[in-house]
């Protein structure tokens, strides 16, 4: 398997697993219908979002829908731009892209399928509802001071794929781009050739010709000897002993 197909294939389980939870959902489920599984803090709430996140919208019917339509055609299009870049990048890419065609088809179908709206009026079906927390903001907090507030995000698949998935761009993202600008160097380095051989330092080059010449010629014995120095009055001089006063120092009674 390519790893283009392999994306595509995350973003294909994605997708299929989202659609197969929303469809039993709305066969078993009501409208605004709450099971709890974990207590408070953990059931399951059928609504549905017509909006983008916590229910945000923008513009006229249909808004919403086409800029996620962009948005996702712009991630499909980076991720075949970086297909063959690092792995675990890719894959966050894919979690990202699966999730956002999930909720895609609940936006351009699902008013048509569940009969009110027209194409590309649907809303999102979420039914994951998860209290994170709930109580009054501590008053000294500029315009919400004081006011009872709960966090209760309820989502889907889709959602939590998406999230998953931006974790993991922020997780690898670094690792993505050294591995990019290193390829690149290896490229540019592959593009110029191989490097040229460097050439020899002066002292290599002496050396080589000190081996080529060979060992020096032994010194004669002859010349090798102590030679015992005299002084002009013929005593011997002593080692160490500088000439003074004019007088030179001859070897064996010659004048040196």
């Amino acid at each position: 398997m390519t790893t283009t197909m392999r994306v595509f294939w995350i973003a294909g389980v994605v997708v299929l697993l989202d659609q197969a939870a929303k469809a039993t959902v709305l066969q078993l489920m009501y409208r605004e219908q709450s099971i709890p599984l974990l207590g408070d803090w953990l059931r399951l709430t059928f609504t549905e979002n017509p909006g983008m996140a916590f229910g945000i919208t923008i513009g006229p019917t249909g808004t919403v829908t086409i800029l996620s339509l962009v948005a996702t055609v712009l991630v499909a299009a980076y991720i075949y731009q970086v297909r063959n870049d690092y792995g675990p990048y890719r894959w966050s890419l894919a979690f990202i892209l699966g999730g956002a065609l999930g909720n895609i088809i609940d936006r351009v179908f699902y008013g048509v399928l569940l009969d009110y709206g027209p194409y590309f009026a649907g809303r999102v079906v979420d039914f994951i509802h998860v209290s994170l927390w709930q109580g009054f903001i501590p008053r000294g907090i500029p315009f919400f001071g004081g006011a009872y507030l709960e966090l209760f995000p309820i989502w889907n698949v889709a959602d939590m794929s998406i999230v998953l998935g931006v974790v993991g761009v922020m997780i690898f993202h670094q690792s993505f781009h050294e591995r990019r600008i290193a390829k690149r160097r290896a490229a540019k380095m592959s593009e110029r050739g191989p490097t040229p051989r460097a050439r020899p330092r002066p002292a290599a080059v002496f050396s080589d010709l000190g081996r080529d010449v060979g060992t020096p010629p032994a010194v004669p014995p002859a010349l090798s000897e102590a030679v015992p120095y005299r002084r002009r009055d013929g005593r011997e001089a002593r080692d160490g002993e500088a000439s003074a006063n004019g007088q030179f120092w001859t070897v064996e009674g010659e004048f040196m």
